[in-house]
């Protein structure tokens, strides 16, 4: 099995811990609460647009975590 580029950022927004799952290899962008509930996802972006919402991310303070990270909860 190979590995996959996948990136997790957290940053915090409107008081609440925010977490990004992106996973640039199939496309699909999964952001979660501070209680890892799922509350947005998309499939189907290419390179480019990954690229393009990591940016975004960054903007909001995000920090880059070990992708080896395990299941986890913040708060």
């Amino acid at each position: 099995m190979t590995q996959q580029n996948i990136h997790i950022w957290v940053w915090i927004q409107n008081n609440r811990v925010i977490k990004a799952v992106l996973n640039s290899d199939m496309g699909i962008l999964r952001i979660y609460d501070e209680d890892d509930n799922l509350i947005l996802k998309r499939t189907g972006l290419n390179k480019t647009q990954i690229k393009e919402v990591e940016d975004c991310i960054i903007k909001y303070g995000a920090k880059k975590i070990d992708s080896q990270t395990q299941s986890f909860r913040y708060l």
